[in-house]
């Protein structure tokens, strides 16, 4: 598999503008084909922000297919596994690669490893309103002007100024896009539950063990970090911590029965360490296993 380690080599390959920084590059995809790319599977040094209204073809992250059916975002991490086949947008479109030396020095450099959308990788494009892409749009093109311009001094404080607003407005429309599949297509946090109910019915609790956020992810067909990020919005709590209170829930239910030892019902639920079982009950309750039997039998 091709790994990138410089956008320069990037761009000669694939037929791009070379760029003008070799830690940051800009594309604008002004003609229908000028972003067209076939390109196999392939890693790189840099992230990238890609902005695409696509009318055929195929962009694989993570080895899953990003949703492209709209005007739509989509971010791109260090080493993550790209592929891209015989891409035609319907419309203008851009992208901007930042190799990770480029924030070096800046607040990004830690920041930018915090925005969960760079771990998005099933379905899970950011899709824009109109006003959104206006202000998107605006936003690159003062990244472009600056880029175009003769570097001075303050040149990459300004243009990281803009990727940084970028970042952050696109944190706000993901919000909005997770308010607004919850309300197309029903609350998360119920479908999480109702999986979770079924993985207990089933019997994988005992035959398969813990139930993952990644399983869980899987079978709803999002990604885990998605998936977490959508239940917060709902919840306040993520994935993880569901699956804890729907165990000790299940857990104080198995625990109202004095022939079960307290080993017996952690394996029941799952769980290959009972002291570890017995930790978990006592964050999620206050009391261990032992001290919450005793209360409810007395």
């Amino acid at each position: 598999m091709k790994h990138y380690t410089s956008i320069t080599q990037l761009s000669k390959h694939v037929g791009f503008p070379l760029p003008q920084n070799p830690l940051l590059g800009l594309v604008l995809c002004e003609r229908l084909n000028a972003c067209d790319i076939t390109q196999g599977a392939f890693t790189s040094d840099f992230y990238a922000i890609m902005f695409k209204k696509m009318k055929t073809g195929v962009i694989n992250y993570g080895r899953t297919k990003y949703d492209h059916e709209n005007g739509s975002l989509s971010f791109i991490k260090p080493r993550q596994i790209i592929e891209i086949k015989d891409v035609e947008l319907e419309e203008k479109g851009f992208i901007i690669y930042m190799h990770e030396d480029y924030f070096n020095g800046h607040n990004l450099h830690n920041d930018i490893k915090k925005y969960g959308f760079f771990d998005y990788e099933a379905n899970e494009a950011l899709h824009l309103s109109p006003r959104e892409e206006e202000i998107i749009w605006d936003l690159y093109f003062k990244i472009e002007g600056e880029y175009s311009n003769n570097e001075d001094e303050y040149s990459r404080e300004i243009i990281l100024t803009h990727i940084d607003s970028i970042l952050k407005y696109s944190q706000r429309f993901y919000k909005r896009q997770f308010i607004n599949r919850a309300e197309l297509s029903g609350v998360t946090v119920s479908k999480f539950n109702s999986l979770l109910s079924s993985y207990l019915e089933k019997g994988l609790l005992q035959t398969a063990g813990l139930p993952t956020v990644k399983a869980m992810a899987d079978t709803l067909n999002t990604s885990a970090r998605y998936l977490t990020d959508l239940l917060r919005q709902e919840t306040g709590k993520t994935a993880l911590e569901l699956i804890h209170i729907f165990l000790v829930g299940e857990a104080k239910n198995l625990l109202q029965a004095p022939e079960k030892s307290i080993s017996e019902t952690a394996y029941l639920l799952g769980f290959e360490n009972p002291p570890y079982f017995s930790r978990l009950f006592k964050k999620e309750t206050g009391f261990t296993p032992v001290e919450y039997r005793k209360q409810f039998l007395n």
